[in-house]
Order: C-alpha cells, then sequence, then structure tokens
C-alpha cells in the first residue's frame, strides 16, 4: 500500500462550515458537476471551444444529471442504510432487487462497467465474479464514490473500505483503487483538510505503484500549471475509452487541485477538460463542495438541481441529492440504521426546499458474507426485519481488493470458474516508457495541451 510517510493529519471535523453544510455540498456539488459536464463528454477541449466558447455555465436547455448522479444515490441510500456494517451481500442484493431485476430506463443501466455487471448477475454470477468484465477499469465506482466520504467524514481509510465493499460488485484493480481515492478525498475534504492533504488522503489509500496513483502524482505536478497542463500530463492521446478509471480521477483531482479548491474553478476546469467531463466535473465537484460547503454552489446552478429522472435507475425516479446527504450525516451519528430506519417508500421530493422523502426499502438480507463470494440470501416471506446488525470495526489498512471468498461461495461454482478461465477482465495497457517514480518528476512544458483522443 502507498506510505503515509508526510501526509498531513486530516482533522477532526470542525470549523466555520458544518458537517451537515459539507455534506450537502458535496452531494448537490456531485449532481451540479455532473449536469455541467454530461453536454462536453468524449469531447476534446478544442471541439468544445467550436461549439460553445468555454463552458461558464449549463449549456443544455433542461441541465439535469446523469448516471453518475442516479447510481451516487443509489449507494448513498444502501450505506445509510447499512452503514458501516455494509457488506458484498448486501451491495450485489441491492443491485438485483432495485436494477437488474427491474424494468430499465431508457438508458439502460449506464456505462460499459454497469451493463457487464447486471449482464453477469442475471446470468447467476455472484461477487466478485460479477465484477470480471471488459470495463472493470472504468471510473464507474469513482462516480458514486462521494457518499461514502460523506458517510466516513474525516476517515478517508474508512471511506475507502467501504468504496471497496460498494465496488466489490461491479469492479476490479484500477476499478477499485479510483472508487477509493475518491471517497478517501471526499473523507479529508469533509474535515476541513487543505487541497494538499485531500489530495495526500487518497494517495494514501491506493498502491504506489498502481496506475492510478501514477496518474495522480502526475496531475498534481501539472496542476499548479492549470487545465492546458494537467490534461496532457494525464490523458492517453489516442486511447479510445474516455472512462478509464486512473485518467477521469486524476483529471477531477488535477482540477480541484488547480482551483485550490474553488467550487466554480475546480468544475468548470474538468467540463472544460472534455474526455469524461460527467464524471470528472461530478468528482470534482464533490471534493470542492465538500470542502467548501453548500454555499460554494452557485445559486443558480443548485436551482437547476431537482430530484432524478430515473433515466437511467427507474428506483431512483423522485430522490434529491440533498436528501441523501441528510441521511448519511445523520446515519454517521448513529448506531448503524436497520431496516426500520429505512421504511417504505411513501413521497416524492419536491425539490431542494420541499420535505424529503422517506428512502426506499432497499433489501435486508439474512445471510452474510462469506469472504466476498457468495449469492445472496433473499430473506423468507414473514421473516423479522427489525434486527440491527453490529458495525464492522475499521481495518488499521485498507485492502485493495476483497479478501478470497470460502469454497462453497461463488467464486468456486462451475460457471464461476468458467468465467474466470475463459472471460478475465482485460485491464488496458499503460503507455510505454514503464512505471512512473514514486515522486513524479515536472512534466515538461510543450507549450500545447493535448487534444488526440476522443
Amino acid at each position: 500500500m502507498a506510505s503515509t510517510a508526510c501526509i498531513p493529519p486530516v482533522p477532526a471535523p470542525q470549523g466555520t462550515v458544518g458537517l451537515r453544510d459539507r455534506a450537502r455540498g458535496a452531494l448537490l456539488g456531485l449532481a451540479v458537476g455532473d449536469a455541467l459536464g454530461a453536454p462536453a463528454e468524449n469531447m476534446k477541449p478544442s471541439e468544445i471551444r467550436a461549439r460553445w466558447g468555454r463552458i461558464t455555465g449549463y449549456v443544455a436547455d433542461r441541465p439535469a444529471g446523469t448516471d453518475d448522479t442516479e447510481y451516487a444515490i443509489f449507494s448513498g441510500l444502501l450505506l445509510a442504510r447499512h452503514g458501516a456494517a455494509l457488506t458484498p451481500v448486501h451491495v450485489e442484493t441491492a443491485w438485483h432487487e432495485w436494477i437488474a431485476d427491474r424494468e430499465e430506463g431508457p438508458f439502460r443501466g449506464a456505462g460499459f462497467s454497469e451493463r457487464g455487471t447486471l449482464e453477469n448477475l442475471r446470468r447467476g454470477l455472484a461477487a466478485p465474479i460479477s465484477a470480471q468484465h471488459r470495463h472493470a477499469w472504468s471510473d464507474g465506482l469513482a462516480m458514486r464514490a462521494a457518499p461514502h466520504g460523506v458517510f466516513a467524514a474525516g476517515r478517508p481509510a474508512e471511506a475507502a473500505r467501504l468504496a471497496a465493499i460498494d465496488g466489490s460488485v461491479s469492479h476490479e484493480g484500477e476499478g477499485i483503487y479510483g472508487g477509493q481515492a475518491v471517497a478517501a478525498g471526499v473523507a479529508a475534504a469533509m474535515a476541513g483538510a487543505s487541497t494538499v492533504a485531500v489530495v495526500a488522503s487518497a494517495l494514501a489509500v491506493v498502491p504506489d505503484d498502481s496506475w492510478t496513483a501514477r496518474c495522480l502524482r502526475r496531475a498534481m505536478t501539472a496542476a499548479h500549471r492549470g487545465e492546458r497542463a494537467v490534461r496532457s500530463a494525464v490523458v492517453i492521446g489516442g486511447y479510445p475509452w474516455t472512462d478509464l478509471a486512473p485518467e477521469a480521477v486524476a483529471l477531477a483531482f488535477g482540477a480541484y487541485a488547480a482551483a485550490d479548491g474553488d467550487f466554480t474553478d475546480a468544475v468548470l476546469t474538468a467540463v472544460n477538460m472534455g474526455r469524461d467531463a460527467d464524471t470528472t466535473a461530478a468528482v470534482a465537484g464533490a471534493l470542492a463542495g465538500a470542502t467548501r460547503g453548500v454555499q460554494a454552489v452557485p445559486a443558480d446552478w443548485a436551482a437547476a438541481i431537482g430530484p432524478v429522472r430515473g433515466t437511467c435507475l427507474p428506483t431512483m425516479a423522485g430522490h434529491h441529492v440533498l436528501e441523501v446527504a441528510d441521511l448519511l450525516t445523520r446515519a454517521a451519528r448513529e448506531v448503524p440504521p436497520g431496516p426500520e430506519h429505512v421504511p417504505g417508500l411513501t413521497g416524492r421530493s419536491t425539490g431542494p426546499s420541499g420535505p424529503p422523502p422517506v428512502p426506499p426499502a432497499l433489501p435486508d438480507p439474512q445471510g452474510t458474507a462469506s469472504g466476498t463470494g457468495g449469492t445472496a440470501s433473499r430473506r423468507p416471506a414473514g421473516a423479522p426485519s427489525g434486527a440491527r446488525e453490529a458495525p464492522v470495526r475499521e481495518p488499521e489498512r485498507t485492502p485493495p481488493h476483497p479478501e478470497p471468498a470460502a469454497p462453497g461461495t461463488g467464486r468456486d461454482r462451475p460457471e464461476a470458474r468458467r468465467v474466470r478461465a475463459h472471460a478475465p477482465s482485460p485491464v488496458p495497457s499503460e503507455p510505454p516508457g514503464g512505471p512512473a517514480p514514486t515522486a513524479c518528476p515536472p512534466v515538461p512544458d510543450t507549450g500545447a495541451a493535448a487534444e488526440a483522443g476522443p
């Protein structure tokens, strides 16, 4: 794992910005960044300039969040329900009952990593085998990882642990590391850490020699020189996939660092760099929103964010990110909530100023996880649902991967063995030249931004 030498300590949550304001800032910032960046997704900076000039606000007629916001709400509601006792079985069961086993929205489950996960779950594969598909390295976990940082404010290692559990169903390797970096960074920002400490907290929870860590260091080395330098340092020219977790996470942290945590500058920097702009701007918005609080989000941008439409996840329709932020803040102060804390869905939000609805009754499997494998045990009809689960102690070190499953769980089922043998999850090769040194040298100034690639 990464060395924690010289990493500034994360202070206890305090200061003029309250914890609730930071939580609301993080998730509202995520939704705003998502909505601002969505029109520029998969574009080059030159294409953005040719169409809009420099984006300085919403360019869509009806700005709204995408799968990034809806999956963040999904993960946030699940975490508010289970708290620190969250297990891979809880996550897998929620994916089944609230996504895979229901009719899909017009966006059909979101990006490639989500599609691969849903296909595996529908074939009967359990976590972590369900994460063995061709896009397990995507930024699909990073886009939904901010709620873990909100819940574990001031505890980056715990936030990273929870993100890894959430991601065990859908991601592996660099896809997990990207989510852990985002969760840890938000957790540090929630405690009032400086921009430098936020980035250091993200680096501390991923392996030093990972692609994610190398990209983060390159972005930080270039951040003081601005947007073009960050993009040149991180983007792989000509690489077709813009949702690569090491790249997207590094661009987001680079935008955040280049803006020194200022919300408006951080989000617009991420948007105007293009590539997977909705995700990079969502992550930058979550980091800056947690750093500066909800008051830092421009009022006109915040006013455009209403309850999500369920375009990607119909079961999330009607929920607002501010509702989820309040649930997470409350859950973090209490004993990990049991199902009685999350009654059935009886209302819909009327927006930021209206009464928040109660969240949906997310699944409450009685079965426990054996390692990280195994299929979820469904609760028999009529079984009691009020028992609370014991909280899980935070480990001393966040594992980059879940522990191996015990015999008899999903990992050693015949179909799981076939997937492992014949359909491994290919991770894109890093560019030639070998791994970057631990302390990245300054990025040479070429005088032009990297424009290659979609």
